[in-house]
């Protein structure tokens, strides 16, 4: 593994964050899976397509864009020692064969010039120290015409989970979102950001494509309410406060997600993604 210089994400994905992921990968995905057939659509993979997952976590994409090119071969990359080992294991318990995983810096990584047919990311790519550097790297890593697809967080308001945590606004400290271009879970959420991080790399025709997807947080309120809180952001916001503001924020939240309940009694949240395009920048005629 090269030098990572992503040292704040190495660190968040190798501690709670990453270990609370990889043993709730069920969850995540039943979360996130709605915009799985929408990324590997996009991506146009089949037959012998080389893919490279960025950020691929515990590797469901991963997997799944193997199964949809069984002559070809997938890789994950990630900075999750903990993620990665549930992506492989999980890979080991399904017969999927032509998959690998390492662990690496997306924006350092040494990855073969031209390797890779396609590159994949399902929220993968939002904490990158420097975009640019990372989605060159990213991008000389594709053969000349091949195809960038990955899914990103849109305006903070039409994604659930987010309204759900500032409605604790007043019971814990929760701040304001970041704003586009700030490192964290938006800062692609401005298009004009997205046109110019990918241009600025090499790339060329970016689409940008609002996407909606219901993803299941809990089999009740409460439960929904409980997985929340502990995650990293939940967990921080939590560990500022006393155990009877605890207990205040979780009946609150609670409280909140009870207008999301199903008929079954399980809470689904919209998430408001874009679903981004890109190509390599083809190769100049006359070169080889």
């Amino acid at each position: 593994m090269t030098g990572i210089v992503n040292t704040a994400q190495e660190q968040a994905w190798n501690g709670p964050e990453g270990v609370h992921w990889a043993r709730h990968q069920d969850r995540w995905n039943a979360v996130n899976e709605g915009f799985d057939e929408p990324l590997l659509a996009a991506a146009g993979i089949a037959g012998a397509h080389r893919v490279l997952d960025v950020g691929c976590g515990a590797g469901r994409t991963t997997r799944l864009a193997a199964l949809r090119a069984p002559r070809g071969h997938a890789l994950g990359l990630d900075l999750s020692a903990p993620m990665l080992a549930e992506a492989r294991a999980r890979a080991a318990r399904e017969g999927v064969g032509n998959v690998a995983f390492v662990r690496g810096d997306a924006q350092t990584h040494p990855l073969d010039e031209g390797a890779f047919d396609a590159a994949i990311s399902r929220y993968g790519v939002m904490f990158f120290a420097d975009p640019e550097a990372a989605f060159g790297n990213i991008g000389r890593a594709l053969r000349p015409g091949g195809r960038l697809a990955f899914v990103c967080p849109s305006d903070p308001a039409g994604n659930g989970w987010a309204t759900a945590m500032a409605s604790l606004r007043g019971i814990l400290p929760v701040g304001d979102a970041p704003r586009p271009g700030e490192p964290g879970m938006f800062s692609l959420a401005e298009p004009d950001r997205v046109r110019a991080v990918l241009t600025a790399a090499g790339f060329t025709g970016v689409m940008l494509d609002e996407t909606r997807a219901y993803g299941t947080w809990g089999r009740d309120a409460a439960d929904a309410a409980d997985f929340l809180l502990a995650t990293g952001p939940g967990r921080h916001l939590m560990d500022q406060v006393d155990g009877a503001t605890r207990d205040r924020a979780r009946t609150a939240l609670t409280g909140h997600l009870r207008d999301h309940e199903t008929p079954d009694g399980t809470v689904r949240l919209p998430s408001t993604a874009w679903l981004v395009t890109a190509d390599r920048r083809p190769a100049r005629r006359g070169n080889r």
